[in-house]
């Protein structure tokens, strides 16, 4: 048995996404730790390492060139290494207090990361993107499980009127019907609507409510100008056949 995996370029950058701010958030941390082993100011340490979270490609290549230089003009040692054998030799309080900040800061900065990813994870926006992804990979059932569950979020028409062509494309005829009647009630501006709801309509078997569906579509801008929407003929054919059968 065969098992075919696939992603697409915008998954596997929302993969990456993650594992950057990962990095970042342990750079930021290594940062300041190692800032202020060298004496830097507690507040200029602290800034030095957010800028390191923003920016690292930028922050650190600075802070390692100052860092480097300093060491130079120290004569290669640790500037309070001296400090660090007193402090080992008297009390491990400092050295605790040394270690508490990082590790603070860095649980701090991965609990922001990590409810910042929940909330843009679970937004209206990330099920659109998903909905949109899954589609191109043609995972019908995951494209409606993300339709609805950005409504769940935000009652808007135009994601009724997504869900149903997805619905309708899966010949889920019924539920793409509610989905269009959804969308026309919330003034989706798609002329289309109407021939989709004919068509869901006629699916079911409800020709004389799709017949009325059908000469309404026939009756907008899109099949009353010059050159008509290709599913006028369509449209006009269904309504024809439906007229012949009375």
């Amino acid at each position: 048995m065969k098992l075919h995996w696939q992603i697409s370029a915008g998954e596997f950058f929302e993969l990456l996404r993650p594992t950057a701010l990962v990095v970042s958030a342990l750079l930021s941390t290594w940062v300041l730790a190692s800032s202020r082993r060298w004496n830097f100011r507690f507040f200029f340490a602290l800034i030095l390492a957010i800028a390191t979270f923003f920016l690292p490609f930028i922050v650190l290549p600075l802070y390692l060139i100052a860092r480097t230089l300093a060491k130079q003009r120290g004569g290669g040692g640790e500037p309070d290494s001296r400090k660090y054998s007193s402090e080992s030799s008297g009390s491990i309080v400092p050295a605790l207090i040394k270690f508490a900040i990082p590790a603070a800061y860095c649980a701090a900065l991965l609990s922001f990361t990590a409810l910042y990813f929940y909330r843009d994870r679970n937004s209206v926006d990330a099920h659109l993107a998903r909905a949109a992804q899954a589609k191109v990979m043609n995972q019908r059932e995951r494209a409606i499980s993300e339709y609805r569950a950005a409504l769940a979020l935000e009652d808007s028409s135009h994601t009724h009127k997504l869900l149903g062509i997805e619905l309708a494309n899966a010949g889920l005829w019924p539920e793409a019907l509610v989905e269009f009647r959804a969308a026309e009630r919330g003034a989706e501006a798609d002329e289309s609507l109407s021939f989709r709801s004919a068509q869901a309509l006629e699916a079911i078997g409800n020709r004389a409510e799709a017949a009325v569906e059908y000469q309404r579509f026939l009756s907008t801008p899109a099949c009353t100008q010059a050159v008509p929407d290709s599913r006028c003929e369509a449209a006009r054919m269904s309504l024809q056949s439906a007229q012949t059968q009375k």
